[in-house]
């Protein structure tokens, strides 16, 4: 069983300004100085997918993710099913 403390909250969005990049928010990774400002970026994203990783290893899941990321922002068109498959047991 995990606790809280164990699973890092994350969501891929897209923004909808001019970039339409993708990016990622790791909610539970955020401090008092950021907060705020990067769940309002979130917020006025196009969401993409989220969920929770596990805190074991999380810095591999980070790197599949930009990956992940790149990809998108490369033009290739990803599902979200295929971000799941792709993070497999570092999904909480």
């Amino acid at each position: 069983m995990l606790f809280e403390s164990d699973k890092i909250m994350f969501e891929i969005y897209r923004e909808t300004g001019y970039t339409g990049q993708f990016r990622v928010v790791y909610f539970t990774e955020l401090g008092d100085h950021n907060k705020e400002i990067e769940i309002n970026h979130a917020m006025a994203g196009e969401h993409f997918f989220d969920g929770f990783l596990k805190n074991f290893r999380k810095d591999e899941a980070k790197e599949i993710i930009n990956s992940l990321l790149a990809r998108l922002n490369d033009g290739e068109h990803l599902e979200p099913h295929e971000v799941e498959q792709a993070l497999g047991d570092h999904m909480a």
